[in-house]
Formats: C-alpha cells, structure tokens, sequence
C-alpha cells in the first residue's frame, strides 16, 4: 500500500491552489505520472531534494511529492 495516500498527495499538490481555481491534479493518474517522471529524472542521476534512507527512485518521488519539494506544473505554466 502506497503511504501516503493518493488523496493525501492530491491534497498535498493543490494546497497552493486559491479558492475558485482549477486544482493542478484532479486524478490519480496526474500523480502517478507526476511521480514516475520525477522517479526517471532520479534515476537519470538528478539529485534529490529530500535525504531519504529509502534509495527506490519511486518512493524518494512521492517523498518529495508530499513535502512539497517538487511542484507540478499545469499545462499553462
């Protein structure tokens, strides 16, 4: 089971959104993409924004993810 959960990320990613604004994700599937690119940028030799004891490139993603240490973008931006 994924910890955190995918609405907790969802929430996570759009707290910055204002109130009557699109939220940046609106679905499971923008998260996973979210984090498999960020997983890839890792891999890739990217260094990573969280000190994680974790070495998986997914899990070190969706770390970064809910600590707000990588945004996601809208298609606009």
């Amino acid at each position: 089971m994924l910890h955190p959960s995918y609405s907790d990320l969802m929430r996570v990613v759009n707290s910055e959104v204002e109130e009557g604004e699109a939220p940046v994700v609106n679905s499971r599937y923008s998260i996973v993409m979210a984090a498999s690119k960020r997983a890839r940028q890792l891999i890739s030799g990217e260094d990573a924004y969280v000190n994680s004891d974790n070495k998986k490139p997914l899990s070190t993603a969706i770390e970064e993810l809910n600590n707000s240490e990588i945004k996601i973008l809208n298609e606009e931006e």
